[in-house]
């Protein structure tokens, strides 16, 4: 059989299997690449919130980057949790030497409402990471941290989308969910702007959502779509996904990454 495309996920561990690693894993093998990854963190949490995280040391992180992009090399690579400047340090520093696209998935806080970084990250992501990024894919929330603004409409969302453009990745994706009524996400690259229009999925059962989307998207890339391409096909995958989305505990479940092989569909190629 010949070898699938491989992603590298590079992120935190999710106790609970909905988001994280182990969402980045579940999508890529739905989507049909061999995922590969670099944990950063370790978290405590479960269906109700995150207990704790901690940071594994960089000198950990950096011999998995080491061993995974020297031996087996990557034709994608998604970012998600880096829990501090100093894991934001480590991970750009390898990048650097990589030619593969990088999917920057800017995790700052959790579906939960609970912070997952420290003093100083967002700087080191705004000045290290977002230079290296093929394509950024902030909630409303994350967009907000990144540019110190509110947003209440799709034309905030553009403004923080050329902001964030500036900041020096190739393209920035505004997940609008969080907004009233059907959601609209924008991608915005140089001078295109692309609108993603959605229904309104009725659930909470949505924890894993930015990860997946985020490994979809990397997903894609590694098959040879351009950026816009790969947005659509990946958003068709996790509006499938959250549709699909189970109850788990006593809180918000998370979103069904193996919806398509479950409807008999199989993987997306």
């Amino acid at each position: 059989m010949p070898t699938p495309p491989r992603v590298l996920a590079i992120a935190g561990s999710d106790s609970g299997g909905g988001a994280g690693i182990q969402a980045d894993l579940k999508t890529m093998l739905a989507l049909g690449v061999h995922g590969m990854t670099v944990i950063c963190a370790v978290t405590a949490q479960n269906s109700v919130g995150v207990q704790g995280y901690w940071e594994l040391p960089p000198e950990a992180v950096a011999a998995q980057l080491d061993s995974v992009l020297g031996d087996i090399g990557a034709q994608a690579i998604k970012t998600g949790m880096l829990a501090s400047a100093v894991l934001v340090s480590t991970v750009c520093e390898a990048l650097a030497e990589v030619a593969a696209p990088v999917v920057v998935d800017p995790v700052a806080v959790s579906k939960h409402g609970d912070s997952l970084i420290s003093a100083g990250t967002l700087e080191a992501i705004r000045e290290r990471l977002l230079p290296l990024a093929t394509v950024v894919t902030p909630n409303l929330l994350e967009a907000g941290l990144l540019t110190g603004m509110q947003i209440t409409d799709e034309a905030q969302m553009l403004t923080a989308a050329r902001m964030i453009n500036a900041m020096g990745p190739q393209w920035v994706l505004i997940k609008g969910g969080h907004l009233p009524g059907n959601p609209v996400d924008l991608l915005f690259g140089g001078d295109q702007l692309i609108r993603y229009p959605g229904q309104r999925i009725t659930s909470v059962h949505t924890h894993g959502t930015g990860c997946t989307l985020a490994s979809a998207i990397a997903s894609r890339l590694a098959f040879g779509d351009d950026v816009p391409t790969a947005v659509q096909a990946a958003k068709d995958y996790v509006t499938g996904a959250i549709a699909a989305g189970f109850r788990l505990g006593a809180g918000i479940g998370p979103v069904d990454h193996g919806w398509r092989l479950r409807a008999g569909t199989g993987a997306d190629r």
